[in-house]
C-alpha cells in the first residue's frame, strides 16, 4: 500500500467497515503484525505511525478528527526485520474529541483496536499523573464492552481474567515530557517511571479503590508493559510542517527517542494470533474486522469465543475447497485413463491425497472434533476425479454438427471405440482399485490421525502456556 486507506469508518456514531481496505488486507497471505495506536486527540500519534512506516507522511497530522476521516486507519507495509510477515498499522481517531455526538464511539474505537492488535500504544501529551490515568478510564469498560466466552459457556457475566491471554502487548508513548527522570533523587528508566505511575495504593475506601482501578486494569489485563517518553520534536513554531522535516532538522533527543522506539515495537512485536496459537494472516484478520464491527453495529457485544468459532467454520471450510482442487490439480495432470495397472493409480492418488492434507492442515485450525477433518477425508477425491473422467468422456461423444456427414462417421466410430475402451477397462481397474483402496485406507486415516494428533498436541501446549500466564499475571497483579 502506496497510503493508509480507512478500514473502519466512524459515520454518524456508527461504524461501517470499508469494503475496499478488507479488499486490500484479503489479498495478504502473509502472517501480520498488528500495531495500533490510541489517545487524545492531537497528540501526535499518526506522525509516530508514520515514523513506523519507514516515512514521514501518510497518515494525516492534525486532520484525524475531522469528519472525513473518523474511525481507524490502515496502512499495510513489509516488515522492515521479517521477509515474510506484513506490519499492519492501525491509526484511530482522536479520544475525547468535543465535538463528537457520542462518547460510546470512543469507547468502541478502543476496544477495537485493543481486539486486532499484537501492540498497542496509547499516545499521551505530558506526565502520567491521575488526569492522565482518567483519560485512559476506557480501560475500565472493556469487561462490559469484550466477551472473552459465551455466557452460555461460562455461566459467568464476568470473564475479564481471560482477557491476558489474547490481549496485546501495552506500550505507553508519552508526548513532550520536560521533567526529569528521576525518583528519591536518583535517576529511573522510563519503565520504572511507568511502574511507579501504575502503583497501587493499600486501602479498601472508595477513594483507594477509584484510585487503583484504571491501574488495575491496566496490570491486569496486559501481559507486557512498556513506556518511552519524547521530547518535543521541534520548536513550536515548526510543528505545523513537521511531516516536511527531515531528521537533521528535529531534536537529536527526539529523534533518537524515535529510533528506539521503532526498533522496540519492531522487535517485540508479534503476529497476530488466536487463543490456541493460530497465526493471523490478512485474510483472516478481515474477517475478524468484519465480525466485530458488524456484532458491535447490530448493539452485541463482540466475544472473542464465538467470532473464533465462526472463523472456524469460515477457515476450515475453505481450507477443504483449496486441498480439493489442489488435489484435482495434480490428478489432472499427472493421470491419463486408462492407467496400464490399478495400481498405478492408486500410487498417485495416495501422493496426491497426502499433498492436499498438509495443505488442509496447514490452514484448517481448531478442529478438535474432527468433523472438518472426517468430511476431508471421506474417501471422495477419487471417486470424483475417476466420475469426471466419465463427464469427459461423455462430452467426447457428441459429435460435432459442423463435422461434415462422412467425418462425422468416422469421428463417431472413433469416439464410440475410445469409449468402449474405456467403458470395459475403468470398471475393472474399479473393483481392483477398490479392493487395494481398502487395505491402503487403514494407512491413510493413521497417517491423517497422527498429524491431527500433532496439530492438537501443539494447540493444547499454547492454550496451557497461555493459562499459565494468565495465572502468574493475576498472581503478580495480588502480590
Amino acid at each position: 500500500m502506496k497510503a493508509p486507506v480507512c478500514l473502519v469508518e466512524n459515520r454518524r456514531n456508527r461504524l461501517h467497515v470499508s469494503p475496499e481496505a478488507l479488499r486490500l488486507l484479503s489479498d495478504i497471505r502473509q502472517p501480520v503484525v498488528v500495531v495500533s495506536i490510541v489517545g487524545p486527540y492531537r497528540t501526535g500519534k499518526s506522525y509516530l505511525m508514520n515514523k513506523l512506516a519507514g516515512k514521514n507522511s501518510g497518515f494525516p497530522l492534525g486532520s484525524i478528527e475531522e469528519a472525513e476521516t473518523k474511525g481507524i486507519w490502515m496502512w499495510c507495509v513489509p516488515h522492515p526485520d521479517r521477509p515474510n510477515q506484513t506490519l499492519v498499522l492501525l491509526d484511530t481517531e482522536g479520544l475525547g474529541y468535543p465535538e463528537k455526538g457520542s462518547p460510546e464511539n470512543d469507547a468502541w474505537i478502543f476496544a477495537l483496536a485493543v481486539l486486532l492488535s499484537s501492540t498497542l500504544i496509547y499516545n499521551s501529551v505530558g506526565t502520567i499523573d491521575q488526569i492522565a490515568l482518567d483519560k485512559l478510564h476506557f480501560v475500565t469498560e472493556l469487561s462490559e464492552l469484550i466477551k472473552a466466552k459465551s455466557s452460555s459457556t461460562t455461566g459467568d457475566t464476568d470473564d475479564s481474567s481471560e482477557f491476558v491471554s489474547f490481549f496485546p502487548n501495552f506500550v505507553w508513548s508519552v508526548r513532550d515530557f520536560t521533567l526529569q527522570l528521576q525518583r528519591d533523587g536518583k535517576s529511573i528508566t522510563e519503565d520504572e517511571y511507568l511502574k511507579h505511575a501504575l502503583k497501587l495504593k493499600k486501602g479498601d475506601s472508595k477513594k483507594e479503590q477509584a484510585f487503583n482501578l484504571t491501574r488495575q486494569c491496566i496490570q491486569l489485563f496486559f501481559p507486557t508493559r512498556k513506556c518511552f517518553v519524547f521530547d518535543c520534536p521541534t520548536k513550536s513554531r515548526k510543528l505545523p510542517y513537521l511531516e516536511k522535516m527531515v531528521d537533521n532538522q528535529l531534536e537529536p533527543e527526539f529523534v533518537e527517542q524515535a529510533k528506539k522506539f521503532c526498533h522496540h515495537i519492531y522487535e517485540t512485536s508479534g503476529e497476530k494470533t488466536l487463543p490456541g496459537g493460530h497465526i493471523v494472516t490478512g485474510n483472516l484478520l478481515a474477517k475478524l474486522v468484519e465480525t466485530y464491527v458488524d456484532t458491535i453495529s447490530s448493539g452485541k457485544i463482540p466475544c472473542l469465543e464465538n467470532t473464533v468459532l465462526a472463523l472456524v467454520e469460515i477457515e476450515n471450510r475453505a481450507a477443504m475447497k483449496e486441498s480439493v482442487a489442489r488435489y484435482a490439480q495434480l490428478m489432472e495432470k499427472s493421470v491419463e485413463l486408462p492407467t496400464e495397472t490399478p495400481q498405478e493409480l492408486v500410487d498417485v492418488h495416495k501422493k496426491y491425497e497426502e499433498e492436499a492434507l498438509k495443505k488442509f492442515m496447514a490452514r484448517a485450525f481448531k478442529d478438535d472434533k474432527r468433523q472438518f477433518q472426517d468430511e476431508f477425508m471421506a474417501g471422495k477425491f477419487l471417486k470424483e476425479f475417476l466420475q469426471s473422467k466419465e463427464n469427459i468422456r461423455k462430452t467426447i461423444l457428441q459429435s460435432d454438427l459442423s463435422l461434415q456427414k462422412k467425418e462425422k462417421e468416422i469421428a463417431d466410430a472413433k469416439m464410440k471405440a475410445k469409449a468402449k475402451e474405456l467403458e470395459d477397462e475403468v470398471p475393472k481397474q474399479k473393483q481392483e482399485m477398490w479392493q487395494q483402496k481398502f487395505e491402503d485406507q487403514k494407512q491413510s486415516y493413521e497417517m491423517t490421525l497422527q498429524k491431527l494428533m500433532e496439530k492438537m498436541e501443539e494447540e493444547r501446549k499454547q492454550m496451557k502456556e497461555e493459562q499459565e500466564k494468565m495465572i502468574q499475571r493475576k498472581l503478580k497483579v495480588t502480590l
